[in-house]
C-alpha cells in the first residue's frame, strides 16, 4: 500500500481563546456523531463533585446534534477534519493545548457512574510515584454475552487487570510531565494507550487501576467493525511488542476461544450467542493475525504514517 505522509495532513482547527487556562487538571474528550450519548456524558462530569479543571472536546467532523449539545457546556473546542483523525496525533495536539499537571481522558460515550469517579480517579495521584490511572468499565446493559464476560475479565471489581490492559483511556489520567517524555505514539492507528503503558511498566513508573473510578462503556461491534478494531489492534501489536505473525497460532487461538465462548454460551442460556460464536471468533482472531501481518510487514519494509489501519476502522461505520 503506498506511504502517506502525515506533512500532507491538515492541522487542528483550534476554536478556543489563545490563553491558556491556569487550571492544574485537563479532561480531554474525543468525539464524533456522539448525539447518543454525550448529553449523558456531559451530564454525568457536570455532576462530578470535583470541578476545577478545563474540559477540551476534540471533534472529527460531527455531522449529528453533538457540537450543539456541548455548546451548553464550558468546554474549549478543537475541529479536526475525519480524514485526520489518528487517535495519538490527536492526543497529543491535545495536550500541547493544555498545561495542566495533570491530563484526564474521558470518551463522548463513556457515562460516569459515580459522582466521586473523577476524585476517586485522580486520588490515585496522592501517591507521587503514580504516573498514569484508569478507571473501570461496566458494559451497558444492552451489551451482548460475549461483551459482558470480556468485561468482567478486563476490569475486575477487585484486584488488577490482566497483563495486556495497561492502560485504558476511556476514563484515565497521566501525569503531564511524563507524557512531556514519553508522548502518544503514532506508529500504528490503534492501540496508543496500550503503548503508553507498556511504555510507563518497562520504565519501572506506577500505574494504577481504580475500580471506584466507575464507569458504563462498551460497544455491541458488528462483524465488520470487529474485524476493523482488531485489524488495528493487530497492527499495534507489532509494534508495541514485536510480535511476529504465525497462523498456526492464529488457529490454535482461534480454536481456543471457540471453546472458551461456546462454554460461556451455554451456561449463560445464550443460544443465540452461542449460534453466533464461530462466526464472530473466527473474525476476532482472524482479523488480529491479518493486522499484525500487515504491520510485520510495515516493521521490515520501514514503512511510515501509513492510513490502512484507519480505513480498516472507519471505513466500517460507513
Amino acid at each position: 500500500m503506498p506511504e502517506s505522509s502525515s506533512q500532507d495532513q491538515k492541522k487542528a482547527t483550534i476554536v478556543a481563546p489563545p490563553n491558556v487556562s491556569s487550571h492544574k487538571l485537563a479532561i480531554i474528550m474525543r468525539s464524533k456523531n456522539s448525539a447518543w450519548v454525550i448529553a449523558n456524558t456531559l451530564a454525568a462530569l457536570d455532576s462530578q463533585n470535583f470541578q476545577d479543571y478545563d474540559l477540551i472536546l476534540v471533534d472529527s467532523g460531527s455531522t449529528d446534534t453533538t457540537l450543539e449539545i456541548a455548546s451548553f457546556y464550558d468546554c474549549r473546542l478543537i475541529h479536526i477534519e475525519p480524514g485526520d483523525y489518528y487517535p495519538g496525533k490527536v492526543l497529543n495536539q491535545a495536550i500541547e493545548q493544555c498545561q495542566a499537571d495533570i491530563v484526564v481522558f474521558l470518551n463522548s460515550d463513556a457515562v460516569l457512574l459515580r459522582d466521586d469517579s473523577l476524585s476517586n480517579l485522580l486520588d490515585a495521584f496522592n501517591d507521587p510515584d503514580t504516573v498514569a490511572a484508569f478507571g473501570r468499565q461496566l458494559p451497558r446493559p444492552e451489551a451482548h454475552q460475549w461483551v459482558k464476560r470480556d468485561y468482567a475479565t478486563s476490569f475486575p471489581a477487585t484486584g488488577t487487570p490482566p497483563s495486556w490492559i495497561t492502560l485504558s483511556l476511556p476514563f484515565a489520567a497521566i501525569r503531564r510531565q511524563y507524557w512531556l517524555q514519553h508522548p502518544f505514539y503514532e506508529d500504528a492507528w490503534a492501540s496508543e494507550d496500550t503503548e503508553w503503558g507498556h511504555w510507563a511498566q518497562t520504565c519501572g513508573y506506577k500505574l494504577a487501576y481504580v475500580p471506584q473510578a466507575l464507569l458504563m462503556h462498551s460497544h455491541n461491534y458488528t462483524l465488520k467493525q470487529l474485524y476493523g478494531r482488531r485489524f488495528v489492534e493487530g497492527e499495534a501489536d507489532a509494534f508495541i511488542y514485536h510480535k511476529k505473525h504465525k497462523l498456526i497460532s492464529a488457529f490454535a487461538n482461534f480454536f481456543k476461544g471457540f471453546i472458551r465462548g461456546g462454554y460461556h454460551h451455554i451456561i449463560t442460556a445464550d443460544l443465540a450467542g452461542l449460534l453466533a460464536t464461530p462466526c464472530r471468533v473466527f473474525v476476532y482472531h482472524w482479523a488480529y493475525y491479518s493486522g499484525l501481518r500487515w504491520g510485520n510487514t510495515r516493521i521490515s519494509q520501514q514503512l511510515k504514517n501509513d492510513s490502512a489501519g484507519q480505513r480498516a476502522v472507519l471505513s466500517r461505520y460507513q
